[in-house]
């Protein structure tokens, strides 16, 4: 009786099965891809240059897509423009196993990309649809968690596909396992218009109109969302180099602080959410992002082990404070009747900062030191906190 009761719940969940599911899976799916595709490219005898290109035109893909995709949104819908995005990952995913040079690699994993930024855009225009403004924050929160515990597990798991099988068997599961999410996408989510778009003062291109009417916000929400994600995806790239260049540590051991920072993440996802729909977008906002600056000052001073270790933790809960925090800030601010447009807006900038954090910590640490370019990644999380407690709007409004 509970345990039908209990299915019954899940079932009638606006977002296990239709969300949370499939994207769990597809983490999952991607996190296989970690391992193998630096080693899958450098089988073509390529450079490093070369290698380094591969691995970001997926990014590129999904940046160069994301006001593309929601263009398509407002004519496909929800629905058909998931089934679509998942399509094109899967179809050009599945495609490398016969790639027989660089270019087609190339052209496969940008493509990817398009289907990436396509289902990513419309999944989350279907999460601020169907979940009310109390409840984006746990809702987003949990699902910034899953998809961390997918990415998390993933890269084991290819691993060991590989090793078995051969790198590009890696590809023909990862096929598979999205011809799955597929099917449950296919099978749970309705049918969804979306509102019509309408301006009463306006006329013309719905983007356009969009950019025109909401470009206040775009930029100061904006401008904060490029500073964090600069710094999550910059604090990938650091910790690492730091290690390895700076202190010395061998790679079991930068294994060692990567794995258990990652852990202190997961442990903060549904905290976040708890604190921004009880409290406030912002008290989840700022102690994320001023976290992990102090955490980012404080790491030149590391020495060895433990101390990396102890501040890679906390730059870690100071990540996890943040768990689906740009998602539900872009949500709350999306206009209704314009939500495909101003969220592909919303995701286009995201994706301009996560692709700058490494280009960032790149460049400083070329033409100054390592130092140099932590402080500078520090800064803009110092920014990011001046602009999300001065300049943008608290969303939760309480009655």
């Amino acid at each position: 009786m509970a345990d039908g009761k209990l299915l019954r719940r899940i079932r009638n969940h606006p977002l296990i099965l239709p969300v949370y599911l499939p994207s769990f899976i597809g983490a999952i799916c991607n996190g296989l891809l970690i391992p193998i595709l630096p080693l899958y490219i450098l089988s073509f005898d390529v450079s490093y240059g070369v290698v380094g290109l591969f691995l970001a035109s997926n990014g590129i893909g999904m940046l160069v897509s994301d006001i593309p995709a929601g263009l398509l949104l407002r004519r496909l819908g929800e629905r058909r423009s998931m089934l679509l995005g998942l399509a094109v990952t899967t179809l050009s995913t599945f495609a490398l196993f016969w790639a027989q040079n660089i270019p087609q690699a190339l052209v496969l994993r940008l493509t990817a990309g398009f289907g990436m930024a396509l289902f990513g855009i419309s999944r989350h225009t279907y999460i601020t649809d169907v979940i009310v403004l109390a409840s984006r924050g746990r809702a987003n929160a949990l699902f910034g968690g899953l998809m961390r515990i997918g990415k998390f597990l993933g890269p084991a798991i290819g691993g060991l596909v590989a090793a078995f099988f051969g790198l590009r068997a890696v590809f023909l599961l990862y096929a598979a396992v999205y011809l799955l999410i597929f099917v449950i996408v296919a099978v749970f989510i309705a049918h969804r218009d979306l509102p019509a778009f309408k301006s009463s003062t306006h006329v013309g291109n719905p983007l356009y109109i969009t950019i025109k009417t909401q470009y206040r916000i775009l930029i100061t929400a904006g401008l904060g969302q490029i500073l964090g994600q600069l710094v999550r995806s910059g604090v990938v790239v650091i910790i690492p180099l730091y290690a390895a260049e700076v202190l010395g540590l061998k790679v079991e051991m930068i294994g060692l602080i990567v794995s258990i920072a990652a852990a202190v993440d997961l442990a903060f996802f549904y905290p976040a959410g708890l604190i921004m729909d009880g409290h406030g977008r912002k008290y989840a906002i700022v102690p994320c992002f001023l976290i992990q600056a102090i955490g980012l000052g404080l790491l030149p001073f590391t020495y060895n082990f433990s101390s990396l270790l102890m501040i890679s933790a906390l730059i870690s809960l100071g990540n996890g404070l943040g768990s689906g925090t740009m998602l539900t800030l872009g949500s709350d601010l999306a206009p209704e009747n314009s939500r495909a447009e101003f969220l592909s807006l919303w995701r286009f900038i995201g994706d301009l900062g996560h692709t700058g954090g490494p280009l960032v910590v790149g460049t400083v640490a070329a033409l100054a030191t390592m130092q140099f370019a932590i402080w500078a990644v520090s800064a803009a999380g110092l920014l990011a906190v001046l602009v999300f407690a001065h300049l943008v709007p608290e969303t939760l409004k309480k009655h």
